[in-house]
Parts: C-alpha cells; sequence; structure tokens
C-alpha cells in the first residue's frame, strides 16, 4: 500500500506538470503523461522474461562487459549517512517549485528511500548493476563546491556538493561495481596537491560542471592545474553546452565548449559530456562577439581539428534524451569517424525520469524499431541502467550504429594505469 507521504509526493507532481510548471528537464514532459509515464514504479527485480529477452540478449553480443564501464554516473543524497553530501535549500522548498521538483524526480528516479536516502540511493545502484552482465561498474562522480575567483569555496552559491572523500570511499567499499572520479576546483590554492592525493587515491578522472562551479576553463587561473593533470595523464570529464539540471553559480557562459581549448592545449585529455547537444554558445572563434550557433555544432567544429585528435573525446550520456533534437543524435551515430573518441555514459540517475525518455519518438523518427518500444518501455520501469544500453545499442541511423568500443570506455580510464 502506498505511504501517504508518497501519495502526497505524487500528487504534488502530477500538480507541477499539469499545473504548466516548466520542469527543467523537459518542457515536453507532459508527453509521457498520457501512459502514465510519471513516476518509476521502481521495480524490485528485473523479470526473467526481460532478462531473457532477445532484444537484451542482442545489445550484450559484441560487449566485453569487464571493459563496460558506465562513464558518466552520478551520486546523489542528502548527506543523512554523515556522508558530506548537500544542496541547496532551494531543492528543498516549494517556493522553488522547479528546483524541488527536479530533486523529488531525481530521487524518485533512483528509488531512494527518503528515511535513508545515501544509503538506498547506493543500494539500489548496486542492485541494478548486479542485473547487467558480470564486470560492468559505474564511474561515480564527485561534485566541487562552487568557488569564487580567489579559491574561496562558496557553500552558499553550491547547488550540489558530493565530497571527494565520499566517492573514493564507496569504490573502496565496492570495488567490484564502482570506480570514481574526483572533482576539483581548479582556482582552489591547494587544487593541485589535492589532485595529486586523489590519483594516488585511484581517482580515474575529474569531473566539471563549469556554469555551476564557478570555473572558466579558459582562464590562466587553471594553467597551474592543467599542467599537473596531463603530468598525471587525468582525464578531463566537463559539461559543455546548456546545462538543465543544476544551478548553483549560473555562469552560463562558461558551458561553452570553446573554452576548453585551453586545457587541449596543454596537453589535457579532455571528455566533453553529452557532445554538448543541447544549448546555444558564442562562437569565440568570432572573438567575444561572435554569432551565437549551436553547441554542437562547436562541439563539431573542434572533433574536426587535427591536432585534437587523441585529446578531446564526447560522451553520450543524455543524447537520447526528448529535450535532445533527433537530428543531433542522428549525426552522433552517423559520424563514425568519432566512434573511437565516444565514450557510454548513462548520466545516472536520469534515465530513471520516466518523462525524460520517449523510445517511441526515437521510433517515430526512425532511429529505433518500432518493435523495441514495449520492451524500453518495460525494461525502464525495473533497471534504468539496463535501458539506457539496450536502448543505445539498438539506435540505427540507416545501416550504421553505434560501435561496440563506446561501450568498451575501462580501455579509457585505464589508458593512465597501464
Amino acid at each position: 500500500m502506498m505511504k501517504k507521504t508518497d501519495m502526497q509526493r505524487r500528487r504534488f507532481l502530477q500538480g507541477m506538470l499539469f499545473g504548466g510548471s516548466a520542469l527543467a528537464v523537459s518542457t515536453s514532459a507532459s508527453a509521457g503523461l498520457i501512459k502514465g509515464h510519471l513516476l518509476n514504479a521502481c521495480g524490485t527485480r528485473l523479470p526473467q522474461h526481460l532478462m531473457e529477452h532477445p532484444l537484451v540478449k542482442a545489445a550484450w553480443e559484441g560487449i566485453e562487459s569487464t571493459r563496460c564501464w558506465d562513464a558518466h554516473a552520478h551520486i546523489a543524497g542528502t548527506g543523512d549517512s554523515g556522508s558530506g553530501i548537500y544542496a541547496t535549500s532551494d531543492m528543498r522548498s516549494i517556493w522553488h517549485p522547479i528546483q524541488f521538483a527536479q530533486h523529488e524526480f531525481y530521487l524518485n528516479a533512483a528509488c531512494a528511500n527518503k528515511d535513508d536516502v545515501d544509503r538506498s540511493y547506493v543500494t539500489r545502484m548496486r542492485h541494478l548493476l548486479d542485473e547487467m552482465m558480470p564486470g560492468c561498474k559505474s564511474v561515480l562522480f564527485a561534485f566541487e563546491q562552487a568557488h569564487d575567483e580567489n579559491g574561496k569555496a562558496l557553500p552558499e552559491h553550491t547547488a550540489f556538493h558530493v565530497p571527494n572523500d565520499y566517492a573514493r570511499d564507496l569504490a573502496r567499499q565496492y570495488p567490484a561495481q564502482f570506480e570514481w572520479v574526483c572533482s576539483i576546483h581548479p582556482y582552489r590554492p591547494d587544487a593541485v596537491a589535492v589532485l595529486e592525493k586523489a590519483v594516488a587515491q585511484g581517482a580515474r578522472g575529474v569531473k566539471w560542471l563549469p556554469p555551476a562551479m564557478g570555473v572558466d576553463p579558459a582562464s590562466p587561473r587553471c594553467d597551474a592545474f592543467y599542467k599537473a593533470m596531463a603530468r598525471l595523464d587525468v582525464p578531463l570529464i566537463c559539461h559543455a553546452g546548456e546545462e538543465k539540471a543544476v544551478h548553483g553559480m549560473g555562469m552560463k557562459e562558461t558551458g561553452n565548449p570553446l573554452k576548453l581549448r585551453r586545457a587541449l592545449d596543454a596537453g589535457v585529455r579532455v571528455v566533453i559530456a553529452h557532445c554538448a547537444s543541447i544549448g546555444e554558445d558564442i562562437d569565440l572563434n568570432q572573438g567575444e562577439h561572435g554569432s551565437l550557433v549551436s553547441s554542437f555544432k562547436l562541439f563539431t567544429g573542434m572533433m574536426e581539428q587535427p591536432q585534437y585528435k587523441g585529446l578531446l573525446y564526447g560522451d553520450i550520456s543524455a543524447v537520447t534524451q526528448r529535450n535532445r533534437a533527433p537530428e543531433v543524435l542522428r549525426a552522433i551515430i552517423e559520424h563514425q569517424d568519432w566512434h573511437d573518441r565516444l565514450l557510454n555514459g548513462s548520466d545516472y540517475p536520469l534515465p530513471g525520469v520516466l518523462p525524460l525518455f520517449s523510445p517511441r519518438k526515437l521510433a517515430q523518427v526512425g532511429l529505433l524499431d518500432k518493435t523495441t518500444v514495449p520492451v524500453l518501455d518495460e525494461i525502464q520501469n525495473y533497471n534504468p541502467l539496463l535501458f539506457d544500453f539496450v536502448l543505445k545499442r539498438h539506435l540505427r541511423a540507416g545501416t550504421q550504429k553505434f560501435a561496440d568500443s563506446i561501450f568498451h570506455t575501462k580501455d579509457f580510464f585505464m589508458r593512465s594505469a597501464k
């Protein structure tokens, strides 16, 4: 039986959507409500008929599961376990309805128990990984606080914070399922020392979300940090393009993918999250007052630069979300020359936010066979990680598909360990 608090939460979120509030996850979310796809049902166990379904089995063909690391996975929580996680109070206040609704959707997507959020979040992730093929792992992201230009932490402007120590400890506690990526603000006076310590403790990379954290990737303040990253061969996983999920400092201009050229020119391997698949940025090739173009177009231009081959990569997390243009997803699939520079990631817990995804829409535009739609819809309610994987494995642009190598992301992260 549904608890009263859960029923109230469901009714509130339904009211948010039906009342026309603009959820940042998708302005077209109401389209998914026709079939009742609002909140994740949090199925506890993947049914046998799905586990053994031909579409699921076909998705694993050509994949070595021990090389299959989810290269983009978020940890969330409330800090109720002493983890040190915290989120802005706006996410817990109905007076900030968009952020409140986002937070509620994220917790539902992760099937977190509101009385034990931190632990139940991790327990759910481990359960989902157990239902993947043996050897699959998730690369967990720490998430740095916002800082000012002098490197001082600004917790009052921090949307969300996941300490490095917490991500590290989870990877140590569950090494068969988790790896971790640190998050360090480059303006910190101790940034290089913190980076060296994190790498010595097993960090596989560095995660930034510049607009939220207050990082300008093109600033000379980053140079010492970039030099250390290149020396240690530590990749930077950095959001670029429009950011919808996390607010923080709100420095939109710092999400311009062209600003990451400074890191690339310093010899840092850079993974542009989501292939900058949404939003518009100034074409800095025309100067600071250049024209606005799609962020994806800027990413495409960077991928065409020969000097960045072996340095510039993209991850395909979130590219199947309904707020991405199908033409962008099609272009990524058709760019077969990119595929050895693409990494698979789920952007977990977002695959569990049901209104964010529409296999039916992808089938309508010819990127997915319509026979896969009901199977994918059912899988999503039980295992969002498997849903994300199977969906991507069955995408087609004509005869082209995502290469198997995109899902062998362990190779990329282990390069510096060889």
